[in-house]
């Protein structure tokens, strides 16, 4: 992260009160509707990304998991992560060893990020990856996954 980041914190905030409740509940619905169980450390990764201001590492997570300040083992936090990507609620960020929260409404999507080199802050896109997924299934190949990361700055380092 760059030293001339300016701008006000909380430029980029997570979900709290009822947006963060609605959240939590929407992924215990689908994880109830494809019978898969959202179990309380699952609950509680999913809780940490989803009220992050920024991307988490997963010792960040570890750190943070308990209520009463008691730090997580770190399977656990690894095994929620590893779950919680399957079902495509959070995403790893690879260049910043990171993940973020994904949307919960079940759609299949590819994930893109632009990631702020002055705060840190990663927000989720779809580019159009059509025409390129068609030509690579053409050529016979499966895609299995696509993560396209952008660098630069967002509007609020840049002061838009």
């Amino acid at each position: 992260m760059g030293d001339a980041c300016h701008h006000a914190d909380g430029a980029h905030p997570g979900l709290k009160g009822p947006a963060l409740t609605a959240a939590l509940g929407a992924a215990e619905e689908r994880c109830m509707a494809i019978q898969e169980r959202l179990t309380a450390p699952r609950r509680r990764v999913l809780e940490l990304l989803l009220e992050s201001d920024g991307p988490q590492k997963a010792y960040d997570l570890i750190a943070a998991f308990g209520a009463d300040g008691e730090p997580a083992k770190p399977p656990t936090v690894y095994r929620a992560l590893e779950f919680l990507e399957r079902l495509g609620f959070a995403h790893r960020i690879e260049s910043l060893n990171a993940y973020v929260p994904c949307r919960i409404d079940g759609t299949e999507h590819r994930a893109a990020f632009l990631i702020c080199d002055c705060c840190g802050a990663a927000e989720e896109f779809e580019p159009d990856f059509a025409a390129q997924l068609v030509a690579a299934e053409r050529a016979g190949y499966s895609v299995g996954s696509i993560t396209l990361e952008a660098r630069g700055r967002c509007p609020a380092c840049r002061g838009d």
